[in-house]
C-alpha cells in the first residue's frame, strides 16, 4: 500500500507548479498520512477492484474538492485552488496499480 500511496503523491506533487517547494512537501506529507489512514483496512492485494471507489481521489463538478485533498490542504495551510490540479480528473489508487484520468471522456493512464 505504501508504494502505491508514494506514487499517487509523487504524481499529485509534480501537477502543483504555483507553490514554493517547501509548501508541496508539507501537503505530500499530509496527503500521504491521510491517505494510509484511510485505506487501512480498505486494501485488499488479492482482490485490488474491492474498494476501488474508496480509494478513487476524484475531483469533479459535484465534487470540486476530493476530501483527503481538502483536508491536507488545509493542515498545511494552504487553499485548494493553489493546488492549480485539472479541474476535472481521477485517481484510483489500487493494489500494484495507480491509474490517473484527466476529464472524463479521455482513457486512464498508468501512473
Amino acid at each position: 500500500m505504501k508504494r502505491e500511496i508514494v506514487a499517487a503523491v509523487h504524481f499529485l506533487s509534480r501537477l502543483i507548479r504555483k507553490l514554493e517547494k517547501q509548501k508541496v512537501e508539507e501537503f505530500a506529507k499530509r496527503l500521504t498520512a491521510t491517505l494510509q489512514e484511510k485505506f487501512r483496512g480498505h486494501w485488499y492485494p488479492d482482490n485490488p477492484i474491492k474498494g476501488q471507489a474508496y480509494r478513487c481521489i476524484r475531483v469533479n463538478r459535484p465534487q470540486w474538492e476530493d476530501p483527503e485533498l481538502r483536508w491536507a490542504c488545509e493542515e498545511s495551510r494552504m487553499l485548494f485552488c493553489d493546488l492549480g490540479l485539472p479541474w476535472v480528473h481521477t485517481m484510483w489508487v489500487d493494489p500494484a496499480e495507480v491509474r490517473c484520468r484527466y476529464g472524463d471522456e479521455n482513457d486512464a493512464f498508468m501512473v
